[in-house]
């Protein structure tokens, strides 16, 4: 690997764990909070592109795994891929990887509503239908109420989505971020 590719993998990781010091927003009708991490996770994407951000995304989730308390709140460790936010945390994975395979088309078209398109399809629509999903395995919550409940998180993760498009149209056109590609 490149000292370029290093470097910009290591520097979305650590923004991703910075993202998780912010305390999560419990919102009482569901087990699951408000976080700030999945913005990291789709910079990570459109950044880095499908390999590198899917990359940094599955090392963030090793060291969750691994224990260490990165994730909003402080947890971390195996039990949190037995937890209600499982279906979250593995779509993560997905979502970097799906935001990374249309960063070429992120690039080439001007009109901001595709490129917004192009985060929120799989940044928060797809993540909260997975989450949906993981809250119904792990719950037994019906699955049409946990999509249902799951509404809740559309405008907080539509705002994320509106601040990615915003820094990735800028960053973008930096060399550091040309020259990844």
């Amino acid at each position: 690997m490149k000292t370029r590719t290093i470097t910009s993998i290591a520097m979305m990781l650590a923004i991703i764990i910075i993202l998780g010091f912010i305390p999560p927003i419990p919102l009482g009708i569901l087990p699951v909070p408000l976080v700030f991490q999945n913005l990291g996770i789709m910079l990570a994407g459109i950044l880095l592109g499908a390999k590198r951000g899917t990359l940094t995304v599955f090392l963030f989730l090793v060291l969750v795994a691994l224990g260490f308390p990165i994730l909003s709140g402080g947890s971390g460790g195996l039990v949190v891929f037995a937890g209600v936010t499982v279906g979250y945390l593995v779509s993560w994975l997905f979502c970097a990887t799906l935001i990374g395979l249309n960063q070429t088309n992120f690039l080439t078209t001007h009109n901001v509503i595709k490129q917004f398109l192009i985060i929120w399809l799989p940044g928060v629509l797809f993540v909260d239908i997975m989450g949906s999903i993981g809250l119904t395995l792990t719950t037994g919550m019906p699955l049409i109420q946990a999509l249902l409940s799951n509404l809740v998180f559309i405008p907080g993760d539509t705002i994320k989505a509106c601040v990615v498009v915003i820094v990735a149209r800028r960053l973008l056109t930096l060399p550091f971020f040309k020259k990844l590609s």
